[in-house]
């Protein structure tokens, strides 16, 4: 599995602009522990929280990289708060598998962190009792995630579910832009061309169609692959929306109104655009049965001229990101006025829950709140200070990165912090790395704001479906996922006419395209009445 290294590389933390700054805390006692325990012990702002030392477990993914109890953001934590933490760690691989053991044996943790806990199972497991409500310990122990709750009603909305409580906490990123990597185009080719970034689909099928016939990498042979995909799944999204489709998945118009792309007019479009690079060559022809590293091969071998990767350095090679091969542009089809891009919600919903057999919610909520304040984010992003980072003017939050031992800044971090590799709760925000970016940092941020930001929306806000309509969603999607799958590369390839789309369109509505549309607008609709 792949592991996110998530932290100084702002090209992959889908950076753009926004500011949350931690909240004043509250003071005064109320309430109860899960066990009675009298809440009074917790102190409700400030460090220590509990009085007295006491002991939570903790169950959370592992990616391997250094033990827990030896990290010294951990110890630090400890030192802050008097909690030591028991930890019932997994190997990322196969953390679901032990989550899933774990809440069927009924030998919970104190709490799950990064736990990616699934909507369905917060629905299910909070209406069994075992994750227990949040919303007023929030209220009454995490002044920082309230006043963020507070300035941004949306997020508070889309951890809420239908039965009215909050049973996860979230990781929030309102600077985030992507929810995959984006499109680029090989520098040096587009150089060889004389050729600017295409904004339209003509241009880009001109652009295409040039490097097919023009040997812009100059060996000499026809060699070239104008575009290289594994199995779409990586350019789809990004394609789709040249025809008006903001996501390869459920979204909603401005007005409100939900769609499956795959039932859209300008599915059929983008089908016959891909159909017809398809058929002259341009589309690579190993799309379909090639993995991502027989992909990044061509691109080290200076073949392709356009791919999806989260650095274009990652496809075309060399050790360092730069500036030379520029991000792609959504390009404009003649079926829509604008092209539009999907943007990252800013949310990764289930990465914090605190089960009923947890006998200090109070304590362990104020621990996590801690995550939501400028400082604990920056605690657990880049560990204390004096170690990868130091403060150069800390009244501004302007830091400097410190030579650490190795010299491989990520692999040292991943040392320091459990925030490696893994969705963690907390929140992500560019004022974290004031005077730690560099000159590709800043200018990705540039390219995000001059080409995505302007187009960008978010397709479907994070609703929560009854239990009802997961079960029947799950049911039907089970076959019909893989049926609009096939039916693409059919599609795609020519094996299946374009002229037969009316059978296709069918087909889907009976395989429950349109029931798949009437949850999701329900669901939509008592998120946007909530």
């Amino acid at each position: 599995m792949h592991v996110w290294k998530k932290g100084v590389n702002l090209a992959l933390t889908l950076v753009m602009a926004g500011g949350m700054l931690s909240a004043c805390s509250s003071s005064g006692n109320t309430g109860g522990g899960a066990s009675g325990e009298p809440a009074s012990t917790v102190s409700k702002e400030g460090f220590p929280i509990v009085s007295e030392p006491i002991t939570l477990s903790v169950m959370a993914p592992d990616v391997g990289m250094a033990k827990w109890e030896d990290m010294p953001v951990l110890k630090e934590m400890e030192k802050l708060t008097n909690i030591k933490l028991e930890y019932r760690l997994a190997p990322l691989d196969s953390f679901t598998t032990k989550k899933n053991l774990v809440f069927a044996s009924g030998d919970y943790p104190d709490f799950f962190y990064a736990s990616e806990i699934t909507k369905s199972e917060e629905v299910n497991y909070g209406s069994q009792g075992i994750l227990i409500p949040l919303e007023n310990l929030i209220d009454e122990y995490a002044p920082n995630l309230k006043a963020i709750l507070d300035e941004h009603p949306e997020i508070r909305k889309s951890i809420t579910t239908p039965d009215g409580h909050i049973y996860t906490l979230p990781r929030i990123d309102l600077s985030a832009v992507w929810y995959r990597g984006p499109m680029w185009y090989n520098g040096k080719f587009l150089e060889a061309l004389d050729m600017e970034v295409p904004t339209t689909t003509e241009e880009l099928y001109t652009y295409l169609k040039r490097v097919k016939d023009e040997d812009p990498n100059g060996n000499g042979q026809a060699d070239e692959i104008p575009l290289s995909s594994v199995k779409l799944d990586d350019i789809r999204m990004f394609m789709f929306g040249s025809w008006g489709m903001v996501s390869e998945d459920i979204y909603n118009d401005k007005e409100g109104k939900v769609h499956y792309p795959f039932m859209e007019e300008g599915y059929k479009g983008y089908l016959t655009f891909m159909n017809r690079l398809w058929t002259e060559g341009l589309l690579d022809a190993e799309t379909f049965s090639q993995t991502d590293e027989q992909k990044k091969a061509k691109g080290k071998n200076n073949q392709i001229g356009l791919f999806a990767d989260y650095n274009a350095y990652f496809t075309l090679g060399g050790t360092e990101p730069g500036t030379a091969d520029p991000m792609a542009i959504p390009v404009k089809s003649d079926m829509v006025d604008s092209a539009v891009y999907g943007k990252h919600p800013g949310l990764s919903t289930g990465a914090f829950a605190i089960s009923s057999a947890n006998p200090n919610p109070e304590a362990t909520m104020r621990w996590i709140d801690y995550l939501y304040s400028y400082d604990g984010a920056t605690l657990f992003n880049h560990g204390p200070e004096g170690m990868l980072f130091e403060y150069v003017d800390k009244e501004n939050h302007v830091k400097k990165f410190l030579d650490v031992p190795g010299g491989d800044r990520e692999e040292y971090r991943a040392t320091l912090t459990p925030n490696y590799g893994i969705s963690t709760p907390g929140f992500e925000d560019i004022s974290l790395y004031n005077g730690l970016r560099g000159e590709f940092d800043e200018w990705i941020v540039n390219e995000n704001k001059t080409k995505l930001e302007p187009i960008a929306q978010v397709p479907f806000p994070i609703v929560y479906l009854t239990e009802e309509e997961q079960a029947e969603v799950s049911r039907l999607r089970s076959d019909l996922d893989t049926y609009v799958v096939q039916m693409e590369a059919k599609f795609v390839t020519g094996i299946e006419p374009l002229a037969n789309w009316d059978s296709y369109i069918a087909q889907v509505k009976k395989m429950g395209g349109d029931r798949i549309v009437e949850i999701y607008q329900a669901a939509y609709d008592r998120w946007a009445e909530n």
